[in-house]
C-alpha cells in the first residue's frame, strides 16, 4: 500500500490537482482520472453541504492497481442516494460515484465518517 496523499485540502481545486498529479505519474489514463477527479469532487461537496464541513480530510491511496480515495467529515449522519427525480436540481452524486467507480461505501468513526471509492486501473 502506498500512501499518495494525507493531508486536507484548502480548496476543490488543489485536491483535484493532486488527485490528477498523483495518478498521471503513475499513468493512468486520461479518462480514469477524470471519472477519479469528478467522483472525489462530488464526495468533497457532499461534505461541505450534508456535513457542514468546511475542510473534509481527502486520502489519496493506491493499493496495488486499485485508487482508494476517502473524505472524512465530523457528521455520523450517513449518506443516503435518494430516489430519482428528474426534475430535482440535486440529489444526483452518489448516483455519479456509483457510476464513476468500482465501489463506494462509508465507514463510521469515532467522530463523523468517511465515504470513499475505488477505482481499479489498467493492469
Amino acid at each position: 500500500m502506498r500512501n499518495l496523499l494525507n493531508s486536507p485540502f484548502p480548496s476543490l481545486a488543489v485536491s483535484r490537482d493532486a488527485l490528477h498529479e498523483a495518478l498521471t505519474s503513475l499513468d493512468w489514463p486520461p479518462a480514469l482520472i477524470s471519472d477519479a477527479q469528478l467522483a472525489m469532487v462530488e464526495l468533497i461537496v457532499n461534505s461541505w453541504r450534508h456535513a457542514n464541513t468546511p475542510a473534509p480530510v481527502v486520502v489519496i491511496l493506491l493499493r496495488g492497481n486499485t485508487l482508494r480515495v476517502g473524505v472524512s467529515d465530523r457528521s455520523s449522519a450517513l449518506p443516503e442516494q435518494r430516489p430519482f427525480d428528474p426534475y430535482s436540481e440535486s440529489g444526483r452524486g452518489l448516483r455519479l460515484v456509483e457510476g464513476l467507480t468500482h465501489r463506494w461505501g462509508v465507514d463510521p468513526r469515532k467522530l463523523g465518517k468517511t465515504t470513499w471509492f475505488e477505482l481499479d486501473g489498467v493492469a
